[in-house]
């Protein structure tokens, strides 16, 4: 963190803030954007307090801010993109108080901002890494072995998969997508395109796509390096018709949309989810009951700063989650059908310019494509 000289605060980057989250520090946020967008997408951390305050109540002085914050814990102030969060940040340290910091770039940054960390070791000598887009709650994987590598789910900051796999030493060779995202925009097309890596994407999912692309289907085995390793789709439809979870060396699961740790998939971002409901159920209770106990859940996507295990990892074991997870233990299937298609939390917003982007139909710029990701992740039922 560095000193702004001119007016005695401090800014934080994003990448900061991740850490500040996964380590579960202390911090307070004010967040100066107007009510609704405070209402609809925040900062969230277990030990870290809140309060939104608009910028526009807050241009004639803080005097009626100061009393709200606290005095012996570090604050952060937050607005969309910066400059509201530096000016109200400036005139709390200009009133006397220390310890005030804004956030560099704003939510903008903090949505983009992917962190990533080691899942674990594969069983030839490669490893698997979960990147965390922790703004955001998306969540994407590498894995490496023999000097390749494969990414999944790829989101569309496709340079911090290039950058670690130039420190890696590896060839990125495959990028995969479990299924047509709704909530972001992949990049997992515009990476294969950078690096001359396949692209593969479920064949039912792909029915209007513009692209060529190689099909992922149940039983193609996909190899990264000269090693056993192998990346074994499974077809488990729900959140999509063609939602793919991935076996990465028989003791990984990579579920996309269709298991969360805390959650279920919802099915109904393409309009269908009265068709799906019967596949997502056949998926969760039946397909995923067959497979081990032990295996590794790795999610697509998670809802809440609570899931956010040791040094941020998102991960489950699967009987933990037979046990645990709401999702997986509604017995009663009228129950199930009424979980997933009513009350669901709020759509994502641009879903449907999202799925033609990723579709190939639409080419936002890049302050498009930013501005139609703003908010957080609605892929699963249980987030309101």
């Amino acid at each position: 963190m560095t000193m702004n000289a001119a007016a005695g605060m401090k800014k934080m980057s994003a990448k900061e803030l991740a850490q500040i989250v996964i380590d579960r520090a202390e911090w307070f946020i004010l967040d100066v954007r107007n009510e609704s967008e405070f209402n609809d997408w925040k900062i969230e951390g277990d030990k870290i307090e809140f309060i939104n305050i608009p910028y526009f109540e807050q241009l004639e002085g803080v005097d009626s801010v100061l009393d709200k914050i606290p005095q012996h814990k570090k604050v952060l102030v937050v607005c969309a993109k910066e400059g509201s969060s530096k000016f109200v940040a400036e005139q709390i340290v200009e009133a006397g108080r220390s310890d005030i910091y804004y956030l560099e770039g704003g939510m903008k940054a903090w949505s983009e901002h992917v962190e990533p960390v080691k899942i674990g070791d594969l069983k030839t000598g490669g490893a698997i890494y979960q990147f965390v887009r922790i703004g955001k709650g998306c969540l994407s994987y590498m894995v490496i072995s023999d000097g390749e590598a494969a990414v999944v789910d790829t989101s569309r900051m496709t340079e911090v998969y290039e950058q670690f796999a130039q420190e890696m030493n590896v060839s990125i060779r495959h990028t995969i997508d479990t299924h047509l995202h709704a909530d972001h925009i992949s990049g997992g097309k515009k990476l294969a395109e950078k690096t001359g890596a396949a692209y593969w994407l479920p064949p039912k999912d792909a029915a209007e796509v513009t692209f060529s692309y190689e099909k992922l289907n149940e039983g193609k085995e996909i190899a990264v390096g000269y090693t056993t390793i192998k990346i074994q789709p499974i077809y488990s439809p729900g959140h999509t018709i063609g939602s793919t979870s991935l076996m990465v060396d028989d003791t990984y699961l990579l579920t996309g949309d269709i298991l969360f740790i805390a959650s279920i998939g919802r099915p109904d971002l393409a309009g269908k989810a009265e068709d799906w409901v019967q596949d997502l159920r056949n998926t969760l209770y039946k397909r995923y009951k067959e497979l081990s106990d032990e295996l590794i859940v790795l999610p697509a996507h998670f809802g809440k700063g609570s899931e956010l295990g040791e040094g941020g990892r998102v991960a489950a074991r699967m009987g933990d989650l037979f046990r645990m997870n709401p999702g997986l233990n509604i017995q009663d299937e009228a129950e199930f059908r009424r979980t997933v298609t009513e009350n669901l939390p709020p759509q994502p917003h641009s879903y449907q310019e999202i799925r033609q982007t990723n579709m190939g139909k639409l080419s936002p710029s890049e302050e498009e494509q930013r501005e139609m990701e703003i908010g957080p992740n609605r892929c699963a039922v249980h987030d309101k």
